[in-house]
């Protein structure tokens, strides 16, 4: 649940239960959420604790307010007037009563007979249910409600949304069931170990790898997990969102697809429910049975993550001294002032020290034939592309590009 919660980059508040038994110990508690990198508040943190027992129903009201606060300082409001939306946080399948959900509305208002849209599915709401088991005609944000009404059950995580009426409701979700369709025939795609490729970020910021490693023992999985921490580089990092013993289930394979991670195992097997999970996330299982190997592997993804650089060597300069008119455009007289022309490298036009146009250079000629260098001391006839720009006075400066791998 942490990991889900820091993957969804979402405020965490942990309420400590079983607060009435003669052996709870909630600074046990609070030490052990260090464990996990969560300061709580006692020892100076951010993340706010409450002791509660479920039992007798201390410290439920003083949870309550905490939320409250939080939901003020995050600014957390609705408009109960807006379009509805509500998430479902559960669905059920009742023989002869059809499908049902527990939704929270999160905005506008959820009333009986409005037409909706849940997931690819359309419906209608017949009846709503508050947590008290009563019938009622309206739900307003924030609140739960049982709904029924739904054509099938819907997902877990799916959300309702207000339709203008069922006509509109119907059409959309044709289209979404289409869609749904497209994307079952088309593998997601997902970060792979062999051909990860992520932009870098401007500035210092570094390529980032996200791995998830499951081992066999424990021991194995903190020696595993320092030997790829270890690996030094200055531009691509791995970020462990997850590291544990056991096989790989299919709660990690959901983590690793909202995290867009590589799952890493080692002597480990994948569950039958994992396996599936696998397949419709398209998530990758990179299993291994010898440590080098998979230390090498995270090295190559490292190294996958690089884009090559590019290294502009300059070949040399010309000034533009007459420019002449042809039948398609203008060509440029020039004078190679410095090192020489190529023409199949890259060119630009320099004026008064700024670029004016960069591009290939199309046609290069000495007097009437055309050649595949000038040298220095030499006149030569020139077009760039479509530019016809040119002016008395320009130069022209030849460059080439050669991309070099970089290196860790």
């Amino acid at each position: 649940a942490i990991m889900h919660a820091k993957a969804a980059g979402k405020t965490i508040i942990v309420a400590v239960n079983k607060c009435d038994l003669p052996t709870a110990d909630p600074v046990r508690v609070r030490t052990q959420l260090m464990e996990h990198n969560l300061m709580p508040t006692d020892f100076g943190g951010e993340i706010e604790c409450v002791d509660v027992s479920a039992h007798t129903g201390d410290g439920i009201d003083d949870l309550l307010d905490l939320l409250c606060l939080q939901a003020e300082v995050l600014e957390l409001k609705a408009n109960p007037k807006a379009n509805c939306r509500a998430s479902i946080i559960e669905a059920r399948m009742e023989q002869g009563k059809g499908s049902s959900a527990t939704v929270i509305v999160q905005s506008g208002t959820l009333k009986v007979g409005m037409p909706f849209i849940c997931g690819p599915f359309s419906g209608k709401v017949k009846t709503l249910m508050n947590d008290q088991g009563k019938s009622i005609k309206k739900v307003t944000p924030g609140m739960p409600a049982e709904v029924s009404g739904f054509i099938e059950t819907p997902n877990v995580g799916d959300e309702l949304v207000e339709m203008e009426n069922e006509r509109a409701a119907r059409k959309l979700s044709t289209e979404r069931q289409e869609e749904l369709r497209q994307q079952r025939l088309t593998a997601p795609k997902r970060s792979r170990m062999e051909d990860i490729l992520a932009m870098m970020g401007e500035g210092s910021q570094k390529a980032v790898l996200k791995l998830y490693l499951k081992g066999d023992v424990q021991g194995s999985v903190e020696a595993i997990k320092k030997a790829i921490i270890d690996i030094e580089s200055e531009k691509v990092e791995c970020e462990f969102i997850g590291a544990a013993a056991g096989p790989i289930s299919e709660s990690d394979v959901l983590l690793a697809s909202s995290s867009n991670a590589v799952i890493l195992g080692f002597n480990v097997k994948v569950e039958t429910n994992a396996v599936k999970a696998v397949k419709r996330e398209g998530v990758q299982v990179k299993i291994f049975s010898i440590v080098y190997e998979l230390i090498d592997q995270v090295k190559d993804a490292m190294l996958g993550l690089l884009e090559p650089e590019t290294r502009e060597t300059v070949l040399g300069h010309a000034e533009i001294r007459q420019v002449f008119k042809l039948n398609k455009g203008k060509a440029a007289g020039s004078y190679v002032s410095d090192g020489k022309m190529l023409r199949t490298a890259e060119a630009r036009v320099l004026r008064d020290g700024q670029v004016v146009f960069d591009g290939k250079m199309s046609t290069l000629r000495r007097f009437q034939d055309e050649v595949e260098e000038v040298k220095s001391g030499l006149e030569c006839g020139i077009r760039l592309a479509e530019y016809n720009d040119y002016e008395e006075g320009d130069i022209i400066e030849c460059y080439t590009l050669e991309k070099i791998k970089q290196t860790l």
